[in-house]
């Protein structure tokens, strides 16, 4: 192939390359752009760009948490246009969650407004809305001004942004993240900053401190919502040391006292993320299937506080086992994920311990107090310059006023003129009126300029070097021995008030105290240990602010001992009382009280009437059989009360229109069945196999082709006996007959005409037994006429046999 890039004519267009290497890189690139700016947070600050450029635009709008509030709009937009070029409701929604104090545990934006609501509900609309920082945010921006971070430049270059904020505190771990990016996601679950701060003291203190040992000051988490942790200690400890883990979070219950026996169970705090309304609906749909039969009702009695209401079916039911199975089959226990994947100096994601999180913020501390020094320094240095120049022209104050006011050029002229001897010292105050209008008036010049060169040497402003000579130190100097540019234009822009005899003083204290302060930080950066323990002061200061005096700084999560739960059956929840179980001829089901008479009259729809009942106990399982071949089932419990007409059979489970039932009865364990079809095929199957979970059923016996299941009877005896609908009889051993959990079966009889009519298990010993047609039961004990192989025909049914064919 020949190379065509050297061809003038052939634009960018038309080269071409791998299409996997094409995806992959272009892949890659918004991989990383996902990763770094969208999804996962800064170790350093805990944020992500949305939010740090938030939280940093409302800065510059000066909202700080004593100014008024501001439109949300207003804010979104300014974040839009500024620093953020993405749609105004994501920026929205990321400042609306900084500030609900169910996400966050520590708010950073105080909202003013409707910003949505535990039960889920979103915030009202942004015009609706007005928002401010909150003090702990503040605190997040301290030292923007002082170059403790850098900056960068916006999406299109007009305006600077910090590439991180200058956190007082681990904010990564005191409100949590969560995120997902291409391959890897993060979740971090919030922190109570007391605790960290207590940890991060140790941690300066006992730099290679264990992470279990972390664990004495940072028990767990600290969700918002309160609730409990019943996760094992150990369990705990190995997640945060290997940054990955699951806990267990319960919502938080007590029983209350109403009297008489009666009790009913109050939910005060529930897991962290659970949409409150989302939970009860849950817990209704659970009460409504009567999944949990032990429970009678729900409600919600929140108000700003939680309050959820759950009332027991009796006063006998044990609150341990109610609450057990809510928190088995409901959001009243949750498992939190923890998974601690952060960007270390917000550009190598790494999923950390708990010990390297605190470790990367206070290496980030210890750079953000070195880069503030050595600008305070910088600023110290630059006023020292003012403040010798000024020092100077009050020394020389009839030369500056002499300069200023016949000089063309006073700028320049006070940066070459020659200050190494100071012409004036402070003017002698004057005691009469003549002495004011005429104040250098018998005053000895050289005695004044000795004065004046001695307050200059006690002052600083004149150095004294052994052989007596008096100059002015280099620090102070401007060119040579003149002053320099900024220290001419300090004295320019002097006001006139200020050549009083106080103000010459109060620069002489500042001076001294600046000079002070710089030697101390000369001190501070030169000694690491005096870095660690001015960072160890700020901590304090942190946990003092918004520890447990602040308002919502006391721990809110607790700690508790709890096992796995486990499933409790059915029957135990449910108090076992007798029922009848009726089910008429179109379907409708209802459960009476009590056992009643089998063969007395029962009420039914017009048109309807009764065809199935039996006897139960509310702990029973109801077994049904289709002509489709399916088993299903319906606990006792579930039964619609009796005192109306029930309700129909195929609300509580999917039965199609075309299948009908054929059997209902109560589930035995242990106990098999024989099921066949109307083509005379059948199995052996135990019962246990035929329970359906679901209300679509169970599927046991195939059936196709206009072939109908026909009965399902439980095993009784040793042998069996079939009749067909011509009558024929056939007996043969059970044990010929398969035990099958699903499937067609095999051949019971063989017909030559038509079907299985009917057929029946029964012991050899005790005979075959049938009604006749008087309703008078027969037996007949010899059977040598009938007994065959399986799959023979039989023979005529013996005389009395019913004219319906069946056994019953």
């Amino acid at each position: 192939m020949s190379d065509t890039t050297d061809d003038p004519n052939i634009g960018p267009a038309a080269l071409s390359e791998p299409l996997r290497r094409a995806i992959g890189e272009r892949y890659l690139t918004y991989a990383l752009s996902t990763i770094m700016h969208r999804a996962l947070p800064d170790a350093r600050d805990g944020l992500k760009p949305v939010h740090r450029r938030i939280l940093y635009a409302m800065r510059e709008l000066r909202l700080s948490a004593n100014s008024r509030f501001r439109k949300s709009s207003k804010i979104s937009g300014d974040v839009m246009g500024n620093y953020h070029p993405h749609g105004d409701q994501a920026i929205y929604d990321a400042m609306a969650r900084l500030a609900q104090d169910f996400n966050v545990r520590y708010p950073l934006v105080d909202g003013q407004g409707n910003f949505g609501n535990i039960d889920g509900d979103n915030p009202a609309a942004s015009r609706y809305t007005e928002a401010r920082l909150t003090a702990i945010a503040e605190t997040m921006m301290q030292g923007l001004d002082e170059n403790a971070v850098d900056f960068r430049d916006n999406y299109d270059g007009t305006l600077r942004e910090p590439v991180v904020l200058p956190a007082t505190y681990p904010n990564l771990l005191a409100n949590g993240s969560s995120g997902i990016a291409v391959g890897m996601a993060t979740n971090i679950p919030p922190h109570n900053i007391a605790e960290l701060c207590e940890a991060c003291l140790h941690l300066i203190k006992v730099p290679d401190a264990r992470d279990d040992t972390l664990l004495n000051y940072i028990p767990g988490p600290d969700f918002p919502t309160g609730g409990t942790i019943v996760e094992p200690r150990e369990v705990i400890a190995e997640a945060y040391r290997t940054g990955r883990g699951s806990i267990r979070l319960r919502a938080k219950w007590e029983v209350e006292d109403l009297g008489r026996g009666t009790w009913q169970i109050v939910v005060t705090e529930i897991p962290y993320q659970v949409q409150k309304s989302k939970l009860i609906e849950r817990i209704a749909d659970l009460i409504q299937t009567k999944k949990i039969p032990i429970l009678a009702d729900i409600r919600d009695e929140s108000a700003d506080d939680i309050r959820m209401v759950l009332e027991p079916r009796a006063k006998t039911v044990d609150p341990e086992l109610l609450m057990g199975m809510l928190f088995r089959n409901s959001d009243l226990e949750v498992r939190f994920s923890l998974n601690m994947n952060v960007l270390i100096d917000g550009v190598t994601p790494k999923v950390c311990s708990l010990k390297e999180v605190l470790r990367a913020f206070l290496d980030f501390r210890r750079e953000v107090l070195v880069r503030r020094s050595r600008h305070r320094m910088a600023r110290i240095d630059n006023r020292l310059e003012v403040l010798a120049g000024l020092i100077t022209a009050f020394l020389n104050l009839d030369r500056v006023i002499d300069i200023i006011r016949y000089d063309d050029d006073p700028k320049a002229a006070l940066m070459y003129e020659d200050w190494s001897r100071t012409h004036q010292s402070s003017i002698p105050r004057a005691t009469d009126e003549r002495d004011y209008r005429s104040p250098l008036a018998g005053v000895d010049m050289d005695a004044l300029v000795l004065i004046a060169d001695a307050d200059a040497v006690a002052t600083g402003v004149l150095a004294e070097s052994d052989d007596g000579t008096r100059t002015v130190p280099h620090s102070y100097a401007g060119r040579e021995n003149g002053l320099s540019d900024v220290q001419a234009e300090a004295i320019l822009n002097m006001r006139l008030r200020s050549l009083r005899r106080l103000e010459e003083d109060a620069l002489v204290r500042e001076r001294d105290a600046l000079m002070e302060e710089r030697a101390g930080l000369e001190d501070l950066l030169d000694s690491e240990d005096l870095q660690w323990a001015r960072i160890g002061e700020q901590l304090k200061e942190v946990k003092k602010t918004f520890g447990k005096d602040f308002e919502g700084g006391p721990r809110r999560t607790q700690f508790a001992e709890a096992g796995e739960v486990e499933e409790v059956p059915l029957e135990a929840m449910i108090e076992r009382e007798p029922v009848s179980v009726v089910c008429s001829k179109m379907g409708w089901i209802r459960a009476m009280k009590g056992h009643i008479d089998l063969s007395s009259e029962l009420k039914f729809k017009d048109g309807d009437e009764g065809r199935f009942v039996i006897h139960a106990q509310t702990t029973d399982k109801i077994v049904l059989f289709a002509t489709n071949g399916r088993f299903y089932t319906i606990p006792a419990s579930n039964l619609p009360g009796g005192r109306g007409m029930g309700e129909p059979l195929r609300l509580m489970v999917d039965l199609p229109n075309e299948a009908d039932i054929i059997t209902i009865f109560v589930h035995q364990p242990g106990r098999k069945l024989i099921v066949a079809s109307t083509a005379g095929d059948g199995f052996l199957v135990p019962e246990d196999e035929v329970l359906a979970q679901t209300r679509s059923g169970k599927q046991v016996l195939n059936v196709k082709d206009g072939v109908t299941a026909l009965c399902a009877k439980p095993v009784a005896g040793d042998h069996v006996a079939c009749v067909g609908q011509n009558r024929k009889v056939l007996v043969f051993p059970l044990e010929e007959l398969p035990e099958m959990m699903r499937g067609k079966g095999v051949r019971l009889q063989k017909f030559k005409d038509g079907g299985l009519s009917d057929l029946t298990t029964f012991a050899m010993s005790d005979g075959l037994s049938w009604h006749d047609p008087a309703g008078r039961t027969r037996t007949e004990t010899d059977l040598s006429e009938w007994i065959g192989k399986r799959a023979a025909s039989g023979r005529m049914a013996p005389r009395g046999f019913p004219r319906d064919n069946s056994f019953n």
